[in-house]
């Protein structure tokens, strides 16, 4: 266990807490049992570091990865009781989806011994209350989005912005974009956050960002996908296969029986299929809000889930308005309902109707429509029901 102290030690020293996430503040500690899951490259790592760093006493906490060397020949459990015994108070557990039998321990660890606290992460693709010992009825559970492009802005030039309710949003868009406008220009940046600003490692080296999120795509996969779903080898394949050819035609409405013939699975297998690309943070499914949502509904409209990801799967397929609609399903997606509108582009909440367009983009499809607004692309400020897309990006 000294090896993991000195080595939890090391990294509180080089991490930085300068800029934080939206979730850092958000997080109830009086819970015992904490899961933080996200899509990978999106800072979970960093943010249990900073929470290690500032919230809790460096000699009372301590940060692992599951995957490091030290558990190829000790178990989970062992290192809690140690670390309980020496008076440990929060037990900080990375990557448990890279640790067999983890929720088996971690329930015997939360039984066994109350004074300790655990909080862990995971890939967005593992599902808690299918886990071997069900953690749903211990753990409270928080989803890590992306940057959102408030978010971008705090890493990007050191301006942290106010968040806005949607609701307030609607109502006083135009006051709002003025005040935000006397701190910062954003049209330039919002177009680099379209392109390179979606995941917090762009920072680290922005030339070499998009090899690094073909990488990230790729270990996403591999590694991730197969630790929950343990897929063969050749099912791999066939998911980047899919993820592939859904890059080059989003937004489109599947085709399923051509799909499946051009990836290679079966009709249930390519739905089964493009669930797992949605929870790994891959691929956004949209469905109208009279759908049936089971397990083997196909999504009626399918996006990818970030517009850095269709730079970089499919820079040939990144239309403008297909750019500005990505944007603005990824930044609303849970933290709202987001289904397909009957009439214009996006149904909020079952009660708000959402036109995404350019700066010239007008009224019509959303005529007649009560609650309905136009998101409108290069303007900085708007007016009555025309609010600017990038005010989107403000909503954590």
């Amino acid at each position: 266990m000294e090896t993991l102290l000195l080595e939890h030690q090391a990294k509180l020293v080089r991490t930085s807490d300068k800029t934080r996430r939206y979730l850092y503040q958000k997080v109830d500690f009086s819970n015992r049992l904490i899961a933080i899951k996200g899509a990978r490259g999106s800072g979970k790592t960093t943010l249990l570091l900073q929470w290690a760093k500032r919230l809790f006493a460096s000699q009372s906490s301590l940060y692992v990865s599951l995957d490091h060397i030290w558990f190829y020949e000790n178990k989970l459990y062992d290192l809690a009781k140690r670390f309980a015994q020496f008076g440990g108070t929060h037990l900080l557990l990375d990557e448990v989806h890279k640790y067999p039998d983890w929720s088996r321990e971690i329930k015997l660890i939360y039984d066994n011994f109350p004074e300790l606290n655990v909080i862990f992460t995971s890939s967005s693709i593992l599902e808690i209350y299918r886990s071997e010992s069900d953690l749903s009825r211990r753990a409270v559970s928080y989803d890590l989005k992306e940057l959102s492009f408030r978010e971008f802005i705090a890493f990007e030039i050191g301006k942290n912005l106010p968040v806005y309710a949607l609701a307030d949003l609607l109502e006083h868009h135009t006051y709002i974009a003025t005040e935000l406008m006397a701190e910062l220009k954003p049209l330039p940046l919002f177009d680099k956050y379209l392109k390179t600003g979606v995941y917090p490692y762009y920072k680290e080296n922005e030339a070499a960002y998009g090899q690094k999120l073909l990488n990230t795509i790729n270990l996403t996969i591999e590694i991730d996908v197969n630790a929950v779903e343990h897929l063969a080898y050749e099912t791999l394949v066939k998911l980047k296969k899919l993820l592939k050819a859904i890059a080059s035609s989003v937004p489109f409405t599947p085709n399923i029986s051509k799909l499946s013939e051009h990836v290679g699975l079966t009709r249930n297998g390519l739905v089964h299929a493009i669930k797992i690309l949605a929870r790994a943070g891959l691929v956004h499914e949209l469905y109208k809000n009279t759908s049936g949502i089971g397990v083997l509904t196909k999504p009626e409209k399918l996006y990818l889930n970030n517009t850095n990801l269709l730079y970089a799967l499919a820079e040939e397929n990144t239309k403008t308005g297909n750019v500005r609609e990505t944007f603005f399903l990824n930044q609303l997606a849970g933290l709202h309902t987001v289904n397909l509108s009957e009439k214009a582009d996006f149904l909020i909440d079952n009660t708000i109707t959402i036109e995404v367009g350019g700066k010239n983009k007008a009224k019509k499809q959303i005529l007649g429509l009560d609650n309905a607004y136009i998101a409108r692309d290069e303007i900085e400020v708007g007016y009555g029901n025309v609010i600017p897309v990038w005010l989107f990006g403000f909503l954590y």
